[in-house]
């Protein structure tokens, strides 16, 4: 008989775990992105778990209280992939289905294409593979969507300005997101002390192995574009396909902002469900 699990540990880091749903149902993974926690998640996961799958949603690496470490080494890509594949073989239930937004998307190529045996599906939404987002940035504007990743490499300065209530609320509130989730921030990131460990991402993006920026994926694939990220470009969308090896399908949701699993969760929950239907049949 399976039984809940509210954390793992891997490398003495201790990561906390929300699991729902139906206890013996096929397992989604999904995956958090920046700057929000597993509750950014729970919309969706609620209506996943309602079709009766059940949904595990790791708070990552720097955002756990317990797996914070110091230094932008600990975040490089590779430990980030290692992490959820040890959360994969701590339920023993893999391959799994596997759903990121934002750096959880990030993430989720990467894990999909370095442990092809884990993952069943994936579910992409916002970020494109590592390799199609790098394509973009000499193919289309993505270079000045991404301006704050650069202003993320200083140490010390972009914590000061994110823990400013008033900056973070102007800055959030440009990219389409909702009061109560700015809110969210404050409370779960930067008052809990999880900012640096968020930041860091972006930090060890450099430290990166060449390998995951072309390594392709196996599992079928969809992904999830809008048209009001100003985050995004379409572009990074468009070559995604180029690193999926199996069955792909692009999926852009007209008007909608960056946060789609707190926006738009229904027609998440329905693409998710569409993704893991098509290889159960």
């Amino acid at each position: 008989m399976s039984t809940r699990l509210t954390s793992f540990s891997r490398d003495g880091l201790d990561f906390d775990v929300v699991d729902t749903g139906p206890i013996d149902g096929p397992v989604v993974v999904a995956l958090h992105g920046f700057p929000q926690t597993a509750t950014s998640l729970r919309e969706l996961t609620a209506l996943l778990n309602a079709r009766g799958y059940r949904t595990l949603a790791p708070n990552q690496r720097g955002y756990s209280p317990g797996a914070r470490p110091r230094g932008r080494l600990a975040y490089r890509t590779s430990e980030l992939v290692a992490d959820i594949a040890a959360l994969i073989g701590e339920i023993g239930r893999g391959p799994v289905h596997l759903v990121g937004h934002d750096w959880g998307a990030a993430v989720a190529w990467s894990l999909a294409a370095a442990r092809p045996e884990l993952v069943r599906t994936l579910v992409s939404v916002s970020v494109p593979h590592p390799g199609a987002f790098l394509r973009s940035m000499v193919s289309s504007n993505q270079l000045l969507r991404s301006w704050y990743m650069l202003l993320f490499q200083l140490p010390v300065l972009p914590e000061r300005l994110i823990a400013r209530p008033a900056v973070r609320k102007r800055a959030l509130s440009g990219t389409g997101m909702h009061e109560d989730a700015i809110a969210r921030v404050g409370a779960e990131i930067v008052d809990t002390g999880a900012l640096t460990g968020a930041l860091n991402w972006y930090r060890a993006m450099a430290l990166g192995s060449p390998r995951a920026v072309t390594a392709r994926v196996t599992a079928p694939v969809t992904h999830v574009w809008s048209t009001g990220d100003g985050a995004l470009s379409r572009r990074g969308a468009e070559l995604a396909e180029k690193y999926a090896a199996g069955d792909y399908r692009l999926v852009v949701l007209d008007g909608a902002s960056h946060w789609l699993p707190e926006e738009r969760p229904d027609e998440l929950a329905e693409l998710i469900a569409d993704r893991i239907e098509s290889v159960r049949v």
